[in-house]
Parts: C-alpha cells; structure tokens; sequence
C-alpha cells in the first residue's frame, strides 16, 4: 500500500490519510470544504462548498495519477437532504462519467460542513 499525499488539498486533520492506493486502486478519504492554503471553510453555501469538496478531490486525483474520468465509485453525505438538487448540479460538473455513488444525510459532518465526498478510483489501464 501507497499513501497519497498533496499540499494542494487540505491536510488530515485526524489519524487518517489522504488517500490510499492499494493495488489499482485509489481510497480517498473523505474531503470537506477546507481551503488546503489558509485550513479554513470555504463557501457559505451548499454549491459553494461542494465545488470545494469537488476541487479537493481533485488534486488528491492527481496526486495519485489519475483524474475524476476514473472514479468508480463515490459516497456523498449531506448535512440537509434538501440540498441534494444543488450538491448535484456541482457534482454533475466533475463527475461527468457517472461513477458509481451512494448519498445519504447525516445527523453532523466534521466542523459543521454541508458536505463531504469520498472516492475510490481505478488506476489501472
């Protein structure tokens, strides 16, 4: 196993990492809107904070050689199912392969967030 790590998506704020990679895939832990530069929520919103979440999944994509096309699987928690139209109108825009997703509500995410998104992607050919 392989841990991925990356400055440019915030840094664990627990005994966890970032992601990782065992065998072809990719297990990213889950992100919520922390801006990686100042450690601080981002957004004051829902569409706002999961294009956040969706940016720092990005990089941990990245960081782990592979892209948001690989994702096959995605869990998304949500502090109010009422968002779910407009965390999907963010989602839509990055995960235009249509992975393989689970999304519930939860009772409170970490710091207070709105929304939070793990991935698992294949890294193979």
């Amino acid at each position: 196993m392989k841990k991925v790590s990356t400055k440019k998506a915030p840094a664990a704020i627990g005994p966890y990492s970032q992601g990782i990679i065992a065998g072809d895939f990719l297990y990213a832990s889950g992100q919520i809107p922390i801006n990686p530069e100042t450690a601080e929520i981002e957004g004051e919103n829902i569409v706002e904070q999961a294009d956040r979440v969706c940016r720092n999944i990005g990089e941990i994509l990245k960081a782990a050689g592979t892209d948001y096309e690989h994702v096959v699987k995605t869990v998304c928690f949500l502090d109010e199912m009422g968002d779910f139209a407009e965390f999907n109108s963010v989602y839509e825009k990055y995960f235009t392969s249509k992975p393989a997703r689970s999304c519930v509500a939860v009772k409170q995410l970490p710091k207070n967030v709105l929304c939070e998104v793990e991935v698992i992607a294949y890294l193979g050919e």
